[in-house]
């Protein structure tokens, strides 16, 4: 977290919260979700060889832009996100807010997306599932981002351990990232079906009236049922903007 930020918590008498210094994600925790290739060219990216090519490489994929800074952010990005995490795991802390760029949930196996490199919260995810001193057999991601979280979806989709939430804007498959993968018929497959659900809004003629009904007539019944050990949130802040919420 920046100095800025520290002091703006401050300011608001938020000296209750534990400010946590941003660590890079190891490789190891990073490859759980994604493919040797897609670390390697995160990794690199940044690097000097990489300057008169960077942005011909960006193009290849869905908008996506690289700078020389991009591999440490991703890191960093991702990393926080496993620390925090792992200490409300632990008991450490009662919850955390990771405040990070870029973010992560567009990010597919071996593919950027979306302005997201490392898929953090699936990264933090899978780290906690597979540390079995820690307990956590279950996990609810919730992702109230006004675009579908594509590449978590797909990370979990045969994950009876995973149960992942996504409410964001569809517009019948036109709206970013402008695929079938966000419909309300997603819901899994093999052990995992029934463990994915998307609340999909056909245009942009919504606000809290139609969130709080997503919440309390799908969301928080399921998640009683689901009984999850650890709550994971997307927060992405774009729904707002996109669909007027207020």
């Amino acid at each position: 977290m920046g100095l800025k930020t520290e002091e703006l918590l401050i300011d608001e008498g938020k000296t209750e919260c534990v400010v946590l210094s941003a660590k890079e994600a190891e490789d190891k925790y990073i490859a759980a979700v994604h493919t040797k290739n897609h670390i390697d060219l995160i990794k690199s990216i940044s690097s000097k060889k990489f300057d008169s090519r960077r942005e011909r490489i960006a193009a290849k994929y869905n908008s996506i832009y690289f700078n020389e800074g991009s591999s440490e952010a991703a890191y960093l990005a991702a990393g926080s996100v496993l620390e925090v995490a792992e200490k409300v795991a632990k008991g450490e802390l009662d919850s955390a807010f990771a405040i990070v760029r870029p973010p992560g949930h567009h990010a597919e196996e071996n593919e950027p997306m979306g302005f997201c490199l490392h898929n953090n919260v699936a990264v933090a995810t899978s780290f906690l599932l597979n540390k079995r001193e820690l307990g956590i057999k279950k996990i609810l991601i919730v992702d109230w981002d006004v675009h579908h979280g594509n590449g978590t979806q797909k990370m979990f989709w045969k994950d009876p351990r995973v149960l992942f939430f996504s409410v964001h804007r569809y517009d019948f498959g036109t709206f970013y990232p402008a695929s079938e993968d966000g419909s309300h018929i997603m819901i899994g497959k093999g052990p995992g079906a029934g463990y994915n659900i998307n609340v999909p809004w056909e245009s942009g003629r919504c606000g809290d009236a139609d969130y709080i009904a997503a919440w309390d007539h799908v969301l928080i019944p399921v998640a009683k049922e689901f009984s999850p050990d650890i709550i994971m949130i997307s927060a992405g802040f774009d729904a707002g903007y996109y669909i007027n919420c207020n």
